[in-house]
């Protein structure tokens, strides 16, 4: 079994990203909010990995009650981008953004945000 923190590489924060941490602005119930968290993840993970993963990491020293559950995985292939150096030409490497739905009324503590 692979090692949860080589899955999850780090959180991806951008601002669309840290508005769907937020969830629905038009939502004011905090048990029916719906929050959409993004990682960037290893290249070889595949969706039950990256859901056995998250639920790893964060669940880590919690009750049972307290404990998230991870609705639904949505995986993006990055392509690397091609830079230039003068004369050479090189490329970004490739990457993989996962966007993790939780669960109702769930949120996770420390995002980075």
């Amino acid at each position: 079994m692979k090692n949860p923190h080589d899955i999850i590489v780090r959180p991806h924060i951008t601002e669309k990203a840290v508005a769907l941490s937020y969830g629905d602005p038009r939502i004011k119930d905090e048990e029916l909010l719906v929050r959409k968290y993004t990682f960037e993840v290893a290249t070889n993970a595949n969706k039950i990995e990256i859901k056995q993963a998250i639920e790893a990491i964060y669940n880590e020293g919690k009750k049972k009650d307290q404990a998230i559950s991870v609705e639904s995985v949505r995986t993006i292939k990055v392509l690397g981008k091609k830079r230039r150096r003068g004369k050479s030409v090189g490329y970004e490497p490739n990457r993989k953004k996962a966007v993790i739905t939780l669960a109702k009324g769930q949120m996770l503590e420390d995002y980075g945000v």
